[in-house]
């Protein structure tokens, strides 16, 4: 039996323990609130960098600074005939693109047909190739030495891919077989496309516009 005296020590005993417990347990939640407050005042400043990589060199940069425009600027140094191109060609090349250009099994790069017109919108079975659709001889210059041979890009001389262009022009009936191709004679070589692509007006500025007319 437990009398009305232990009844109420014990209460008061648990009573205790109880205040004991809820006040171990806000010390904890309050020290987990204080230093979220704290960050939230604090302004968030990112790192200048992220550690990684670094600035690309003068050198490094030329070596991709290749780009080769319509009008010819950065056409480099060199020269080339197709006589020089031909041997170039037959080492190089004609495995892709066939003995003369046009065998395959790559795109085709000789061709003038169709001469008349330019209908490939209206026939997409017409093939595309250096004499009948490419618009710049310049560029050939340019993608020749930045991305061919296919599983070599890049290791050309500048003589060999100015050789090789002479070559292919000449397999196009737009140069003779003893003209010679540099960064001065490249630019005006007239393309039978040239004059069949126009700028892109598309997102660039547009022009003023007057003043509205009063109705």
């Amino acid at each position: 039996m437990i009398s009305r005296g232990m009844l109420g020590v014990l209460a008061v005993c648990a009573a205790g323990w109880l205040a004991a417990i809820v006040e171990r347990a806000e010390i904890p939640l309050a020290a987990q609130t204080r230093p979220a407050a704290a960050e939230r005042q604090q302004t968030t400043k990112e790192p200048a960098s992220l550690g990684l990589g670094r600035p690309a060199t003068a050198a490094e940069i030329a070596a991709w600074d290749i780009a080769v425009r319509p009008d010819g600027k950065g056409l480099p140094p060199g020269r080339g005939t197709p006589a020089d191109g031909e041997p170039i060609y037959a080492a190089r090349c004609a495995s892709c693109h066939g003995t003369n250009g046009k065998e395959g099994p790559n795109d085709r790069l000789v061709g003038r047909e169709p001469r008349d017109g330019f209908p490939f919108a209206r026939d997409p079975s017409l093939i595309k190739t250096i004499g009948n659709y490419w618009p710049y001889a310049t560029t050939i210059f340019d993608y020749i030495r930045r991305a061919m041979p296919s599983d070599a890009p890049g290791s050309l001389r500048d003589d060999e891919v100015y050789g090789l262009v002479a070559y292919l022009l000449f397999l196009n009936e737009l140069i003779p077989s003893d003209a010679a191709i540099d960064a001065t004679s490249l630019p005006k070589v007239v393309m039978p496309a040239r004059d069949r692509f126009v700028p892109d007006p598309r997102g660039g500025p547009r022009p003023a516009q007057g003043p509205a007319k009063r109705q």
